[in-house]
């Protein structure tokens, strides 16, 4: 940088002064008290308004709930029926499945079909079936479009991660709820738009870095915000001892006058995120404790989901979710890491399927008795799925096949979707690719995949990189 230019970036007290009385600080405090007033056409009542603003087309959604099943459920002892392998069961596997194909850690091991752990089970008008370890599910599987024909490109757990959220294996993009806070912004003034949860039990505990929610190159003020499962949900909610909240609102301010400052200098897009961060920090001091105050809840909505609290149990987050949801949130993400289950597969699936069967089948009721499971589109499944061959009593990581499913949100309910083999190895009909899937879920809120971008380094980049087909076959 020249001298000069340097010299610029320098301001005397006077000058500051000076500044500061035209209306920097003035603008700071308002945009403090009264949000967005002075941000731009971007903003309107304070809140984010996106930059698809209008949407593309007519939306279905508003808001997403992803309930993300770390370490790869099994989809052959969940949600995909596989007779043929259970007549296997014990049998080689055939070549003609498996040669030259991507395997974990069975790699140059022999490779034995493992027939599936437990019984599936028809349910309601639609007959979708379900493994019998989700006995509540089974009585919402009306409202669920299951699909059984997902492929991803990872083979291991954190690459997997972040394919499923930035449609990327290279770390450093967009997680899929940055581009919705990013496209769409957000309803609510004092919570964040995007929200992650975790919860864990059932299986090992795989860990989850903080890059699954990062924003990327998109501006920071769209990463995802992390609730704590215990103690306060959010780190130094709560008002410091000796200070009351209109001195803590004059600190801020003051922070802000300075950022504004500064930013008025070097117009840097983090400055003006460190200013709406502070200013988001302090209404959630008020807005925050109230949210994960269950008092309100009546007592059969708690015995619904089987929370009491915020406890740190999927339960508690789904309950906390649907909270969330109602305050305007865009994007709530609830990890349960419990379903990588590489042994014991058949206990350790109906164990991790008893914390989290319940509670997702609580939160469709709940969403629908409130009328809003029309437009919250719920996410259910993980990273990848399991092999249909053994791993002693368990399987294998397997990316060329598996399930999830998808309700409310403009989703066509009680249909199966997709298939996989005779033996659930690959993915043979209706193939769902996880870039079909973020294509899918921006076209429910009325956004066409190809036309939200952000330009980086000289390139312009999408969720779904240059690929993605809406499967318009699983829209009501």
């Amino acid at each position: 940088m020249h001298w000069y230019d340097e010299l610029k970036l320098l301001e005397t007290r006077r000058e500051f002064l000076e500044k500061s009385s035209k209306g920097i600080g003035t603008m700071a405090l308002a945009s403090l008290m009264n949000g967005g007033q002075f941000a731009g056409a971007s903003y309107a009542d304070g809140k984010w308004q996106g930059v698809t603003n209008p949407t593309h087309h007519a939306p279905k959604a508003k808001r997403v709930i992803h309930l993300y099943m770390a370490g790869g459920p099994s989809h052959l002892e969940t949600l995909d029926y596989k007779p043929k392998l259970k007549e296997m069961h014990g049998k080689a596997m055939p070549d003609s499945f498996t040669k030259g194909q991507p395997i974990a850690q069975l790699q140059g091991k022999k490779l034995t079909c493992f027939g599936p752990q437990h019984e599936f089970i028809q349910h309601g008008e639609s007959g979708n079936r379900l493994s019998s370890v989700f006995p509540k599910l089974g009585e919402v599987a009306d409202e669920l479009c299951i699909i059984n024909s997902l492929k991803t490109e990872q083979i291991n757990h954190d690459p997997a991660h972040t394919f499923m959220n930035t449609g990327s294996s290279i770390s450093g993009r967009p997680s899929m709820g940055s581009w919705f806070t990013y496209g769409l912004g957000t309803e609510s003034q004092d919570l964040p738009g995007y929200v992650v949860l975790t919860s864990a039990g059932g299986g090992q505990d795989q860990p989850i870095s903080t890059r699954q929610w990062s924003s990327g190159f998109i501006p920071t003020k769209f990463q995802g915000v992390p609730f704590n499962s215990k103690g306060d949900p959010v780190h130094y909610v709560n008002t410091p001892s000796g200070i009351t909240h209109e001195q803590q609102g004059d600190v801020v301010s003051a922070i802000n006058k300075l950022n504004q400052a500064r930013q008025s200098n070097v117009n840097d897009p983090e400055i003006a995120t460190r200013i709406s961060q502070y200013e988001m920090a302090f209404k959630m001091q008020t807005s925050v404790p109230d949210l994960v105050d269950f008092s309100d809840e009546p007592q059969h909505i708690k015995d619904l989901y089987g929370a009491q609290s915020v406890d740190g149990t999927f339960a508690g987050n789904c309950l906390l979710a649907r909270r969330l949801a109602e305050r305007g949130v865009r994007f709530i993400q609830i990890y349960h890491r419990g379903w990588d289950h590489h042994g014991n597969v058949k206990n350790a699936v109906a164990h991790t399927a008893k914390l989290v069967d319940q509670a997702s089948a609580a939160l469709l009721t709940d969403l629908k008795q409130r009328g809003m499971l029309d437009d919250t589109l719920v996410l259910w499944g993980g990273e990848f799925g399991r092999t249909p061959m053994a791993q002693g009593n368990g399987r294998d990581h397997h990316i060329k096949g598996f399930s999830c499913w998808m309700a409310g949100g403009g989703i066509k309910p009680g249909i199966t979707y997709g298939a996989t083999d005779e033996l659930g190895y690959a993915a043979v009909e209706n193939i769902f690719h996880v870039h079909d899937l973020h294509a899918t879920m921006l076209n429910q809120f009325g956004i066409d995949h190809k036309k939200l971008i952000f330009r980086f380094q000289g390139r312009d980049y999408r969720l779904t990189d240059v690929h993605g087909h809406v499967r318009k076959d699983i829209l009501a």
